[in-house]
């Protein structure tokens, strides 16, 4: 099962002590549409800065000129269909230029590194919500980025339901939030199961609580990280 924040925060600090002080650390931001995950990604960015790290963000897919091109093909509305295989493809490509230029220099640079999606996002929306084996993203992703994989992974969790009302109020939806409630319940479903698979590395933060709430938990978690070191 996912470990609570206290035991959780326990395990964090015996992995920093382990780990390679001399590098950044790479921290993902996991959820459904509607989550917070922008609002909180600023939370933690200025929890870490407060403690006296560099801290880049960046975001999934895009986060390189290039990378951002690829993302116009996935989110737009295009005339021509888009295979789910050239979906997973396109992803993998984006994340291969945002992994390259932009994050491996960052964390051997010192940089800490907070990246809105990473490769859960993958097993999460190809996996669970299009049906592709988690073995065939599992090996894309071992080409793509090798053994780089997040120090922490932070799961904004809440129901489909209230993810897509708060998602609906942001404006036209892209191809990805157009989808139906089925699709984003699998999403859900595998995003669980992947924190309950690696509970060392997954913590689960209930985003249906006050957005206060939220900001302490998210801030809690930044001291956790940063206090050990």
């Amino acid at each position: 099962m996912p470990r609570s924040l206290d035991t959780w925060r326990d395990c964090a600090a015996n992995a920093i002590r382990d780990s390679d002080m001399e590098t950044g650390k790479l921290i993902t931001v996991e959820g459904i549409e509607g989550v917070g995950k922008t609002t909180n990604i600023e939370v933690l960015q200025r929890a870490i800065e407060k403690r006296g790290h560099t801290v880049l963000t960046t975001h999934e897919p895009g986060g390189t000129p290039m990378a951002d091109r690829i993302r116009e093909l996935l989110v737009e509305h295009g005339d021509e269909p888009m295979p789910d295989v050239a979906e997973l493809l396109l992803m993998f490509a984006s994340r291969a230029l945002l992994v390259n230029n932009v994050i491996q220099p960052a964390l051997a640079a010192g940089t800490w590194v907070i990246c809105d999606r990473f490769t859960d996002s993958s097993r999460a929306y190809q996996g669970g919500g299009r049906g592709f084996p988690q073995e065939d993203i599992d090996r894309l992703a071992d080409w793509v980025h090798g053994d780089l994989r997040p120090d922490v992974t932070i799961l904004l969790d809440a129901p489909v339901e209230t993810g897509m009302d708060r998602a609906g109020r942001r404006g036209d939806p892209d191809r990805f939030e157009i989808e139906r409630a089925d699709f984003f319940n699998r999403v859900r479903e595998s995003y669980l199961q992947l924190a309950a698979a690696e509970p060392d590395r997954f913590v689960i933060v209930d985003a249906t609580r006050d957005l206060d709430s939220v900001r302490q938990t998210v801030e809690a978690i930044a001291a956790a990280l940063c206090d050990d070191i």
